[in-house]
């Protein structure tokens, strides 16, 4: 009969090998060092960056003087909130990037998405790490930096299945 300590470090590489992408998330400021506010072009911010199902976007802003709103396609294009979406406020908002897709997000003071261009839509790519995830678009295709990204989380995620390996070896 297999030891119990045998069972206790094949669960720990298998929960490391799933667990170790999640750390390669990365986190962007909308806007960078202008954060979220008018006047500025946000879909040439986003234009060549690359978000995956992990990272998070954090929108910085005066609190009280914008708001941020994920809406769905049609009020992105009318700059309309019609679903009764709450928005966020605190003016240094963190929103998780959960599912790969499209994704709008407007500010509804009145004039500040249609008029002064608050307004980004980005699309959100599988992430390459996750055993949970679907292929993105460009599997096949990949840009120097999401080929980076996967390799290097591969190749972190073998050495930490190496080495808890071997110390639970050592343990049994």
């Amino acid at each position: 009969m297999a030891s119990p300590n045998i069972f206790f470090t094949v669960a720990v590489v298998v929960v490391t090998a799933f667990a170790i992408p999640s750390s390669w998330a990365t986190e962007y400021v909308v806007g960078d060092e202008k954060g979220w506010s008018l006047d500025f072009d946000y879909q040439s911010w986003a234009a060549g960056k690359e978000f995956r199902v992990g990272d998070k976007l954090v929108f910085k802003y005066t609190q009280g003087v914008h708001d941020v709103v994920k809406v769905n396609g049609t009020e992105f294009q009318q700059c309309e909130v019609i679903n009764n979406t709450v928005p966020l406020r605190t003016g240094n908002d963190v929103i998780t990037l959960l599912t790969p897709g499209i994704k709008w997000y407007i500010c509804s003071v009145p004039g500040h998405c249609a008029t002064r261009n608050m307004k980004l839509s980005i699309t959100v790519a599988a992430d390459v790490g996750s055993p949970f995830s679907a292929p993105g678009p460009n599997q096949g295709s990949q840009t120097p930096s999401s080929s980076a990204r996967e390799n290097a989380a591969s190749s972190f995620r073998g050495w930490i299945a190496v080495i808890v390996t071997f110390l639970g070896v050592l343990l049994v």
